[in-house]
């Protein structure tokens, strides 16, 4: 379970009763055991720690992943000190609702759905989610080509880390691996590497590739999808060599690519900013 620093906490009402929550990887999460407390009407939350300790057990024996979800995170407790607590993000508590026999579930699921809008809309139509995102990079001033590009990358990169999470990557430091092992391949560098040599320090570093960046990324991490397909990859150290073929493959590209064009695609060049300048005119 993932631990959580962030100071950002806030109470949210319903129906007079408290529930925290917290904003942790850009959305909402929602203490457990205080929705559990409302959903079964006690005035303490001692009886609603253990029903959730039962029912985050009935639930991983049913093989669901709701409670894997779910991270500890520090929220304010009654004693006035920040505790670790189980919490969820819209789309596990909407989840753990519904495990819950109650007269109160469908109220608090329309109430979920007010204070998470979005993010339950996403759940039932995943295509808003893809919406949403393009036009924020159409705000942030992208052009249409590149977005479609950027999105079709997502999709790719969706694809492979599901594959890393069926063959046996648990961490995010194993994603971390087998994406510097593709990037490396491919452009000669680590992702933190090529951060730092685009002037970059918390920014996503694809939001700031070219086309030829993005369309190579993809090269490598869908070609690296399919040897693991092909081969029927598992386990870490494996997949990290399947990850170096994979990226070796669009590296190729990237040389072939360079000698044509007479210049390196690996540079400090943003794309963002470079876009931004050219459509400034001259006076």
């Amino acid at each position: 379970m993932a631990k959580n620093n962030n100071q950002n906490t806030h109470l949210a009402l319903f129906k007079g009763k408290r529930i925290r929550r917290t904003i942790f990887q850009k959305e909402w999460w929602f203490s457990v055991v205080d929705v559990i407390q409302i959903l079964l009407d006690q005035s303490d939350n001692l009886k609603a720690r253990k029903y959730w300790n039962k029912l985050a057990q009935r639930l991983k024996d049913e093989g669901s992943e709701v409670v894997t979800n779910c991270h500890q995170l520090k929220l304010l407790a009654p004693d006035g000190k920040m505790r670790e607590t189980d919490c969820a993000n819209t789309e596990g508590m909407f989840r753990i609702v519904q495990s819950i026999p109650s007269p109160k579930a469908e109220p608090l699921k329309r109430w979920l759905a007010k204070v998470g809008y979005e993010r339950i809309q996403e759940i039932e139509d995943p295509e808003l989610a893809s919406k949403r995102t393009k036009m924020l990079y159409k705000l942030k001033g992208y052009p249409e080509d590149w977005i479609e590009k950027r999105m079709r990358g997502i999709a790719i990169r969706e694809e492979l880390t599901d594959e890393w999470k069926k063959r046996g990557a648990e961490t995010n430091r194993d994603y971390k691996i087998l994406t510097a092992e593709i990037s490396e391949a491919t452009f000669g560098v680590k992702p933190n590497e090529y951060k730092k040599l685009k002037g970059l320090k918390r920014h996503n570093l694809r939001d700031h590739m070219d086309d030829f960046e993005l369309i190579l990324t993809m090269l490598g991490e869908r070609t690296t999808t399919e040897i693991h397909r092909t081969k029927n990859t598992k386990g870490v150290p494996r997949l990290k060599d399947d990850a170096r073929v994979g990226g070796s493959v669009a590296g190729s590209a990237r040389k072939q690519i360079e000698r044509k064009i007479g210049r390196s695609i690996v540079s400090e060049n943003n794309f963002l900013n470079n876009n931004k300048q050219k459509k400034i005119k001259p006076k």
